[in-house]
């Protein structure tokens, strides 16, 4: 018997991860995993912050996946634009999406529009070299000389770490020429974080908020007052100590620094000659980091504003989608339709399926569900997936030139080699026309043989 062919879309931790499961779980089941992206490994890669790389280690596990015997990647293939939703649940036995979050969460504040303001995902991506985002730091000034990074979790801190970090610092990292040019040289002095609720609500971990004690020739400021002196949950009893150190780290002088402002959110961006110039901020003193009857109004200089307030899906080509929720509809990974009952053969996984929460991990018991339901569907019925080649004609008829992995692999040995002329461990390619004439060295990825 012909075995079952499941497409999954997005080779992020959940794609890969719901891959793995289904390898595993059965073994006539063959999988192709589709990647917008030449790159696999998703927001491990372009999303995870470049001096962290000890988180990146993960790619390891998820590379060994994507070497299985039955896993084909095809990379810089766009599902709803390449090839459409429907045409992979006629060619598939069941179809798993897993692409992720991909837009930052709007402010929703006059002001927003303006130049030098950046969602978080967008910055982060600029400075992991994501092709997308290639030309973001044209926009950022090395006049600015306050920035201002609004949320209060591992993101914007991992954004505002990076802004303050001196440029011996960031050359030890994967981020591209260019990218290191814009940060190493930039004008900024000040870094100030904004955070809606107390020290005590703060989303940061621990760890991250100690390696702040670590940076070169910065300064920290906090304000202390209604820091509470301890709590009953170790998590946040830890982040508090935390925010005590880094209190008593106080200013250095020449240096840059960086104000935590707790209980205070932003209402409104001031502009001059189209780009942001100024934040209005307001005390939020009232319960849930809501505001006061006589909330203080300040306004803090600004030439550059991140905005780290969460992550957002975006539907997928035909795929039911909740507006509301920023998320897939489904029912352990069952995609919903409108009249409330499954779509056959589409399922998701990862943030599509339960919004962007959780760490790296969170994603295999999420993907594992998922798989749970794909095999026991898959269990009620024979294959009837199309052929591999039927997959492959379908795309090179209409001038899609997939990246495989050994694509991949030739984009990953360039990147090593480009680090190692520098001294570093890798050097992102950044740019779209360089990634796709690296991998078409390696040519087409090859057809499953079952």
């Amino acid at each position: 018997m012909s075995p079952y062919r499941v497409a999954v879309v997005g080779s992020g931790p959940a794609g890969v991860y719901a891959t793995e499961a289904l390898v595993r779980g059965r073994d006539d089941v063959w999988v192709d995993v589709y990647d917008r992206l030449p790159a696999p490994y998703g927001l491990v890669r372009y999303g995870v912050a470049p001096d962290h790389p000890r988180i990146k280690s993960i790619v390891g596990a998820l590379r060994k996946v994507l070497e299985r015997d039955r896993v084909r990647f095809l990379g810089d293939v766009r599902v709803g634009a390449d090839v459409t939703t429907g045409e992979l649940g006629a060619l598939y036995d069941a179809v798993v999406f897993a692409t992720g979050a991909p837009t930052g969460r709007r402010l929703a504040i006059v002001g927003e529009d303006l130049a030098r303001v950046w969602s978080a995902a967008d910055f982060v991506a600029w400075y992991s070299g994501h092709p997308d985002h290639a030309d973001l730091g044209e926009s950022f000034t090395r006049a600015a000389e306050s920035a201002v990074v609004i949320g209060a979790g591992n993101v914007a801190l991992d954004v505002a770490r990076l802004l303050v970090k001196s440029a011996a610092e960031l050359e030890q990292t994967d981020m591209p020429p260019h990218v290191l040019d814009r940060l190493a040289h930039s004008g900024v002095r000040e870094v100030h974080l904004v955070c809606r609720r107390g020290p005590e609500h703060a989303r940061f971990s621990a760890k991250e908020l100690r390696e702040l004690l670590d940076l070169d020739g910065v300064g920290i400021a906090i304000d202390t007052e209604g820091l509470p002196d301890r709590s009953t949950d170790p998590l946040t009893a830890a982040n508090l100590k935390a925010f005590a150190d880094l209190a008593r780290r106080g200013t250095v002088p020449g240096g840059r620094t960086l104000r935590f402002h707790f209980r205070t959110r932003p209402v409104e961006l001031l502009g001059a000659g189209g780009a942001v110039a100024a934040v209005r901020l307001e005390r939020t003193r009232g319960p849930g980091g809501t505001a006061t009857p006589a909330a203080e109004i300040t306004d803090l200089k600004a030439g550059l504003v991140v905005s780290a307030v969460g992550h957002r899906s975006t539907p997928i080509g035909t795929l039911p989608f909740d507006e509301g929720l920023g998320r897939v509809p489904h029912t352990a990974g069952r995609v919903i339709g409108a009249d409330g009952r499954p779509v056959e053969g589409q399922y998701v996984a990862g943030w599509v399926k339960r919004g962007p929460s959780g760490v790296v991990g969170t994603n295999r018991a999420c993907a594992a569900e998922t798989v749970a339901a794909v095999l026991a569907d898959l269990a009620d019925r024979p294959p009837r997936g199309a052929a591999p080649d039927a997959v492959d004609r379908l795309l090179a008829g209409r001038g899609v030139r997939p990246v495989g992995y050994d694509g991949w692999l030739s984009i990953d040995a360039e990147e090593i080699g480009r680090g190692r002329a520098l001294g570093r461990a890798r050097t992102k390619i950044p740019d779209w026309e360089t990634l796709r004439h690296v991998a078409a060295g390696a040519g087409q990825p090859g057809p499953h043989t079952a």
